[in-house]
């Protein structure tokens, strides 16, 4: 042993002095290898992997680390020190890593000055450190930079980093490298404001904007909602150093979401809106959108420029928002991502998405929840998300936090992804200029996640009408007596004599007078058409949906594609299910079977494909179709490797993306919306698994793809695929509620289709493309008619012909011997035409309604006057009678019928539940359907077991 030491002596760096320094870091390291350098960590790491290099240097360090751990302290004292010593370094140790892990904790980053207690750990006291220690210098670990401080040294430096004006959360995070770059970043060199003077002013002259605009308003517009800042304006801070420091990353676009608090404030000193046109919304003068009917509320409305930054232009987007808070958050992430994809390659590093949250909201809304989950899959990722959450300590008029949530943070849901999460203090405007500055640095750095949130007061209450103290007096008598951020800042600076009194009156005066005038107060904005939306969208605004269009393959490009989609990389073992399925679809092909649905529908996709069209396809079974019927996507059964086979048409084909989602369907719909409202040539599909799962998602459909061109004169081209139909399978998962879609219709503002065969489903996609015509449109897709023998159709329909709104009679069937007409929808046709051909009623014709909105009343009629000896008209559903088609659509179906002809119904008693739990109860509740249909009877059927 001792000519080991002597060797180590004369060849390493641990020799005497530093073998407590070394034997600290190596506990630090046992516990935690992010917490010690990286020429630490490395020299660790290769001694834990045996490193063999041919030095005397390396063969010590590796004796070294058995002698320490074997004796702890022995080394030590042949050195001269003692055990005692060597456990108060580990102490220092350990207590540094507690404030970095739970520092936040006792923060000073609450403006109402709400402190929380010393934790018993963070307390010297713990881990044995007394008073008689304070002047004792120990090893820090590389604390900022520094090797040994005095243990009150190193306390003070702690607590000013971790125990200040902002709380860092960082610890949890699992990837060492992140969580290392955010310790530097944290005990590193800070920016240096004091240098800086007209930097300090600039952040004066901002919060004094933020200020300056509530005040205006709340005098010119006395008791209307705008929904202040006030408190919290040091959020004009965050997003103006985001984009000018984004910019100098190269950062092009940025996608902002947000609810209403602050958002008046964002449009008119960030994004640059005018103060007049502001105005005019205030007074009513202003109008709407280009393409809203309706309009909305100034508060809700959508915002887009172009801003000047060190590295060019950024172009701003502010989303429209509904009040459903949260809810905008998976549809910018959607919006970003489309944005990226049309970018190509390092779209994530110049688009960047933000979304701005409410602290009751961010704790309290499941789709914060959704989107943060989706934030790093393949189908969603949008490289990171920089949230900021205005808190405001407050939901509504929640009298305790914690009667709002069940965490100690408003942002704890985020750590379900490893975000950092910084809580800043609102009044500390240099404080939330460098954490901005390092949440950004961390999501250009990483493409992860990162919450800045910004602890700051609602001065008022929810809206300006709102009596706050009436639910909140304690908070609101604290508020009342404590300064505004502009005063305590502006106060600071002139202690510091960066500004004198003068001078902040001026910046006022002079912020008045730009308001009072109309004028742009933001940074200047840069004209730049290539971005704007109707630019975009133009060729598809004021079109209507029956503009002709030819949706038809020749028989030879159909012929290819299939061949295309049957050629496997070699070795690829297919399930004897699915291959059963390929060999069907070239039968197919040559026309030795009919063709099916899954046939139909991915020949759609591929012949758009062939077109030059990208389509994207999400949901949760989308690759097999929860009914096994697509497969889309192929699996190999000898390594479980995936096969896309649309992907390899042609060199030249468009792109598909195809992702099974998560299983989410408000974030996910949220998304898909956002990504077709920004992507009008580009075939968006998402899919439920049942179509009642699109129950989940109800807020996006109400809210956005029903009336968001209403609203706003937002267009969307986005398809959703909802299987539908009554199979004796239970209230659960029979109806789509086709119902609530058609509640919806006005303004031909969607589609709504049922189609009943595989060519229908082909030209319907192919014309939702084809068409310079972008609405939403709803498919209420099969499930058992996927492989019904009737529910099939020829290459020839393929080949010819297009999408049929309405389908007549396709028996031979004399029109003039007709005097009872069915008209029905969906997969009770079947049911209905096999009864009739089986009971040989020759007087009964039946017509499918294949597009129920827009009705298209012109064929609808031609229809109608084939049969002029009709007695009886009646309409025919599988649904309850409250549900289904029969209330929303009838009207359709009085217009074009004669005053002394009746239209009957014919279907299930109205209900509560959608459907009956009980098979054989289905069977003759469906037998009654179809018979009263066929043959007249009471109205209705009941559901009595």
């Amino acid at each position: 042993m001792t000519s080991l030491l002597k060797l180590f002596e004369e060849s390493s760096s641990l020799y005497g002095g530093n073998a407590v320094y070394v034997e600290s870091l190596y506990e630090q390291y046992l516990h935690d290898p992010s917490t010690v350098s990286e020429v630490w960590r490395r020299r660790f790491d290769d001694i834990h992997r045996g490193s063999t290099e041919d030095t005397p240097h390396s063969i010590i360090v590796e004796r070294f680390e058995k002698l320490a751990i074997a004796e702890p302290g022995r080394l030590a004292k042949m050195r001269g020190f003692t055990e005692q010593s060597v456990k108060k370094q580990s102490a220092v140790a350990r207590l540094i890593n507690h404030y970095r892990v739970k520092g936040h904790q006792i923060a000073r980053n609450n403006p109402l000055g709400k402190l929380a207690a010393m934790p018993a750990d963070l307390e010297p006291i713990y881990y044995g450190l007394t008073d008689a220690d304070m002047s004792t210098l120990f090893d820090t670990g590389g604390l900022c930079g520094v090797d040994r401080l005095p243990l009150r040294e190193i306390i003070q430096t702690l607590q000013q980093i971790y125990c200040g004006s902002i709380g860092s959360e960082f610890m949890h995070i699992v990837d060492d490298e992140s969580k290392r770059w955010i310790k530097n970043k944290l005990e590193g060199a800070k920016p240096d404001f004091s240098s800086h003077p007209e930097k300090r002013q600039w952040l004066l002259k901002q919060l004094i904007a933020a200020e300056g605009l509530e005040k205006f308003l709340h005098r010119k517009y006395v008791g209307q909602k705008r929904f202040s800042l006030e408190g919290g304006e040091s959020l004009i801070l965050i997003l103006d150093e985001l984009i000018q420091r984004a910019g100098e990353s190269k950062v092009t676009e940025i996608v902002i979401g947000m609810a209403h608090r602050g958002r008046l404030n964002v449009l008119v000193n960030i994004l640059g809106k005018s103060p007049a046109v502001l105005f005019g919304e205030f007074e009513g003068t202003h109008t709407s959108m280009p393409g809203a009917l309706t309009g909305d509320v100034k508060y809700h409305m959508g915002f887009s420029s172009n801003i000047a930054t060190p590295g060019g232009p950024i172009h701003l987007t502010l989303a429209f928002n509904p009040s459903h808070l949260e809810i905008i958050n998976p549809v910018v992430e959607g919006s970003v991502k489309a944005r990226q994809d049309r970018h190509g390659i390092g779209g994530i590093d110049v688009i960047l998405p933000v979304l701005i949250h409410g602290d009751a909201a961010f704790a309290g809304q499941g789709i914060v929840m959704e989107t943060l989950n989706m934030a790093e899959t393949r189908a969603f990722s949008t490289g990171g998300t920089v949230h900021v959450v205005i808190n405001n300590q407050i939901g509504f008029t929640t009298s305790n936090p914690f009667d709002a949530r069940s965490t100690l943070y408003c942002t704890d849901v985020a750590n379900m992804i490893q975000a950092p999460v910084f809580h800043v203090n609102g009044d500390d405007p240099e404080a939330v200029v460098f954490i901005t500055q390092l949440a950004l640095d961390y999501r250009m750095t990483f493409h992860k996640d990162v919450v800045i949130d910004l602890i700051c007061y609602r001065r008022h209450g929810h809206n300006e009408a709102d009596e706050p103290a009436a639910t909140q007096p304690m908070m609101y008598k604290a508020i009342h007596q404590h300064a505004t951020p502009p005063q305590i800042y502006g106060q600071r600076l002139v202690q510091e004599g960066v500004i004198d009194e003068a001078g902040i009156q001026q910046l006022e005066q002079n912020y008045m007078q730009l308001l009072n005038e109309g004028k742009p107060v933001s940074r200047p904005i840069i004209e730049n058409k290539v971005y704007s939306y109707s630019a975009r969208w133009e060729p598809y605004l004021n079109k209507h949906w029956d503009i002709p269009i030819d949706t038809t393959v020749s028989i030879e490009r159909i012929r290819f594609c299939n061949l295309r989609l049957q050629s496997l990389p070699s070795g690829f073992e297919l399930h004897p299910r699915v291959a059963k399925v390929m060999d069907d679809r070239q039968k197919m092909t040559d026309g030795d079977l009919p063709m099916d649905w899954g046939f139909a529908e991915n020949m759609a996709y591929a012949t758009l494909l062939m077109d030059g069209y990208d389509i994207r396809l999400t949901g949760q079974d989308i690759g097999r179709g929860t009914f096994s019927h697509r497969h889309a996507i192929l699996l190999n059964q000898a390594n479980g490797e995936n096969y896309i086979p649309l992907k390899h048409l042609s060199d030249r084909q468009g792109r598909p993306q195809i992702f099974n989602s998560l299983l989410s369907e408000a974030g996910v719909l949220g998304f898909e919306y956002g990504y077709s409202s920004t992507q009008p040539d580009k075939l968006v599909i998402w899919e439920a698994q049942f179509g009642d799962f699109a129950n989940g998602a109800q807020v996006v459909i109400d809210q956005f793809i029903a009336s968001g061109e209403t609203k706003w004169g937002k267009l969307s081209g986005l398809v959703m695929l909802l299987p539908h139909g009554f199979e004796g399978q239970g209230p659960e998962h029979s109806s789509a509620r086709l119902e609530r879609y058609l509640q919806l219709c006005a303004d031909q503002n969607i589609q709504v289709c049922v189609p009943t065969t595989p060519a229908q489903i082909f030209h319907l996609l192919r014309r939702q493309m084809l068409r310079q015509y972008r609405k939403p449109l709803i498919v209420m897709s099969p499930k058992s008619l996927l492989r019904h023998r009737l529910a099939v159709s020829t290459l020839d329909e393929l080949t010819s012909g297009g999408f049929q709104t309405v389908i007549g009679e396709i028996d031979d069937i004399d029109p003039f011997h007709v005097t009872r007409l069915i008209l029905c929808a969906g997969k009770v046709y079947y049911d209905l035409l096999e009864t009739r051909r089986q009971d040989g009623l020759d007087h009964v014709a039946i017509v499918r309604i294949e597009q129920l909105y827009p009705f298209p009343n012109e064929r609808f009629k031609q229809e109608l006057d084939k049969y002029p000896n009709v007695e009886h008209i009646v309409w025919c559903q599988e649904e309850p009678k409250n549900q289904g088609a029969w209330y929303q659509s009838r009207h359709h179906f009085i217009e074009h019928v004669s005053p002394e002809i009746t239209i009957g119904y014919a279907g299930r008693v109205a209900s509560a539940a959608p459907a009956v739990g009980n098979y054989k109860t289905h069977l003759n509740e469906q037998k009654a359907v179809v018979h009263t249909a066929l043959y007249g009877s009471n109205e209705g059927t009941t559901h009595e077991l």
